[in-house]
Order: structure tokens, then sequence, then C-alpha cells
């Protein structure tokens, strides 16, 4: 279903694309910068043949000023990426038929959203689905680091797993609003990836395709 494998006459006008979106961004000190990209990817992989999609390369960066303060991040924040999503979107409703945003970071969420507005404002077909479970922790704790044992357990390094800050989202986030992550969480972490499994990972990887697909199957897709 990749996109770009494909020369450009086996490419059917009409279909359905989907773009991941993702980040590159500190995730603590047991796993890569590329967490949200490489679950938004495997969200589209999955999701792409339920619905006769095509995926596209990913945003590999995207609006990541809360975790600027760690070395490694990279941001264009959310002016540029709503510039990016928004051509990306014409390009390709010039022969797709719709483009689904797969959104894998919550800091792209203002970015996805406005870039969507526009593009169907503009009359084109455009929506985005979150990777999101209920219950998940925010940042870099059981939740991703289960999806990164099952989709690249080579790339984490589990013996540096050890608990962040396990306080509610809600609670932190009005020193996060002023002082980023760094300012409620030394090691980056939001949650406690202690525990984590890729078996646990596979069951969540799951429940995000089956959520993504029920909103787009339902009509309900983000807009």
């Amino acid at each position: 279903m990749s996109l770009v494998d494909r020369p450009w006459p086996e490419i059917v006008p009409g279909g359905t694309v989907l773009v991941p979106v993702g980040s590159t961004e500190q995730h603590g000190p047991h796993l890569p910068l590329d967490v949200d990209t490489v679950i938004a990817t495997a969200v589209a992989d999955e999701l792409a043949p339920l619905i006769g999609a095509s995926v596209a390369p990913a945003v590999p960066i995207g609006a990541s000023g809360e975790h600027q303060s760690f070395p490694g991040t990279i941001s264009i924040g959310t002016a540029v990426l709503t510039s990016v999503l928004v051509e990306l979107g014409r390009s390709l409703t010039t022969w797709a038929s719709r483009v689904v945003l797969v959104n894998g970071h919550g800091g792209n969420l203002d970015a996805v959203t406005a870039a969507v507005t526009v593009l169907r404002a503009e009359g084109r077909e455009v929506s985005w689905v979150p990777c999101q479970v209920p219950d998940a922790d925010p940042h870099a704790g059981h939740t991703e680091t289960s999806l990164m044992l099952h989709l690249a357990p080579e790339r984490v390094r589990l013996r540096q797993a050890v608990p962040g800050n396990t306080h509610p989202i809600a609670t932190l986030l009005p020193v996060m609003r002023a002082g980023g992550v760094e300012a409620v969480s030394a090691n980056g972490i939001l949650g406690d990836p202690t525990g984590a499994s890729a078996e646990q990972g596979k069951r969540i990887l799951e429940a995000m395709v089956v959520g993504a697909y029920d909103r787009l199957r339902m009509g309900a897709a983000a807009r």
C-alpha cells in the first residue's frame, strides 16, 4: 500500500491517500526520537488495506515546542506545519479523491485541524484521525513503550525505562504551557514505562487501527 513503492502508471487516480503525521522529539531516555512517526505510520499501514487506501511518506517533523529544551528535538511549529499540510493536501487532491491525515503527536493537533479546515473550505475531501486509545498515558510511558516494543523492539533501551511524572495530564498542563515538559519531568517521561510489553503493544496498535477505521467508516473522522 506504500505510495512511493510504485511507478506513476500504477497509481490509480481517485483513490484515498493516508498521510502519517509524526514528530521528531525526545521520548525519555529509553525511546528514539521518531516514536510518533513510527506509530502514525504503523496505524496508516494497518488501516490502508481496510479502506483500500495508499500510504504517503510520513511528515516526520511537527510542532514539538514543548519538548524543545531536550537535545534532539526538532520542531517547525504550528504555523509552518499547518502550511506544509495544506500544501500537501492541495497537491494530493489534484489526483486523489480523499486525503486522511493520521496524526501521531498531540502537539500537532492545532496544525492538523487548521489545515483540514482550510482544505475543506476549498472543497477538498480531507479529514484526520488520531492515533489514540482510552486510558493511554501521555508521553513515553506504558502506551508508547509497549507500542515500540511491538513495532521496533531493537530500538528500545528497556533498561533505561524508568517512571516519569505520573500525575494526570490535566494537572500538569498549566506548568507545561509555561515551561514545557522539562518543567514537570526531568527525564521527559509523562507516565510509567515499566511493565510495558510487546504483547500489550500489539493490542494497543490493533485498538488504534479499529478506532481510526470506525471513525472513517461512520463518517465521523475529525474535521
